[in-house]
């Protein structure tokens, strides 16, 4: 651990392969204070699935979607996992950028903490959104 996963529509025209390692890389450079390695990287794993069918918004447009969802162990302060989840979500949003300034998207990061004995549901510690696609409805 920890695991990232990103689920994507596949209309997403982005460099997914490039995604998957830019935020492999930005989990791994997460320091704590002491300049500690916080994550280690023989557990690190980065996948990303295009969703084999979607609507998104209204449905009724060609918009797109990203989900990325980090699960870690227990262990992690809350200011490491806001630090983690800031940074990720800026490394996604420059990835995005050239795509979001043109096209209605929606872009959600979530890191949860698996539970310290299984079974057991994840807690949710962070949450982040990019989202052009509620101004391009209200239009």
């Amino acid at each position: 651990m920890p695991h990232l996963t990103i689920h994507y529509t596949p209309n997403v025209d982005t460099d997914m392969d490039a995604l998957c390692h830019v935020l492999l890389d930005t989990v791994l450079g997460i320091r704590d204070d002491e300049d500690k390695a916080v994550f280690p990287p023989g557990g690190m794993r980065v996948m990303a699935f295009p969703a084999a069918h979607f609507a998104v918004g209204d449905g009724k447009g060609d918009y797109g979607f990203v989900y990325i969802n980090l699960r870690i162990n227990p262990g992690r302060s809350a200011q490491i996992v806001a630090r983690t989840g800031d940074r990720m979500m800026e490394a996604v949003k420059q990835h995005i950028e050239p795509l979001f300034s043109r096209w209605p998207m929606g872009i959600t990061l979530n890191i949860e903490e698996s539970p310290a004995s299984l079974p057991g549901p994840a807690q949710l510690l962070y949450e982040g959104f990019h989202n052009n696609l509620r101004a391009h409805l209200a239009k």
